[in-house]
Parts: structure tokens; C-alpha cells; sequence
């Protein structure tokens, strides 16, 4: 079975909507699947990755350029 790749853009959303917006999205999701969230927010460095760790979802990786910041997350069961 293969895993997919999803994109969320979370641009221009203040906290908490970045957060909110990657546990719908997460909710529609398999386990496997990786979602790249893709924000402006800086609070989403910290929020995000706090919030996988508390339901058990694993970033994978975190990255940032011109402003943004992509947060690559791993869907787990």
C-alpha cells in the first residue's frame, strides 16, 4: 500500500488556526501519509510540533525559507 503526500498551506493564519487546520487535516489522513503544513506564523514552530508530539504524530522535518516555515509531519496510528 502506498503512502501519500499531502500539502496544507496555513499561510497568512494566526495562532491557533495553523494548528486547528493540521488536526482537520491530519483527522482525513491515514497512518503513513505525510502532510507538508506550510505557514507564516512563527508560534507554528512550536505549536505544531507540541501538538504531534501530544497525539502521537512525528515530524519528520522542519524547514524554512523566505518566511515561510514547512513542517513536514508522518500520519501515525
Amino acid at each position: 500500500m502506498s503512502h501519500g503526500h499531502y500539502e496544507l498551506n496555513a499561510r497568512n493564519l494566526l495562532c491557533p488556526l495553523p494548528v486547528i487546520r493540521t488536526q482537520d487535516r491530519i483527522g482525513e489522513l491515514q497512518p503513513g501519509d505525510q502532510l507538508i503544513v506550510t505557514c507564516t506564523d512563527p508560534g507554528a514552530l512550536n505549536d505544531i510540533p507540541a501538538w504531534c508530539r501530544i497525539n502521537g504524530h512525528r515530524v519528520v522535518d522542519v524547514s524554512s525559507h523566505a518566511r515561510e516555515l514547512s513542517i513536514t509531519i508522518m500520519v501515525c496510528d
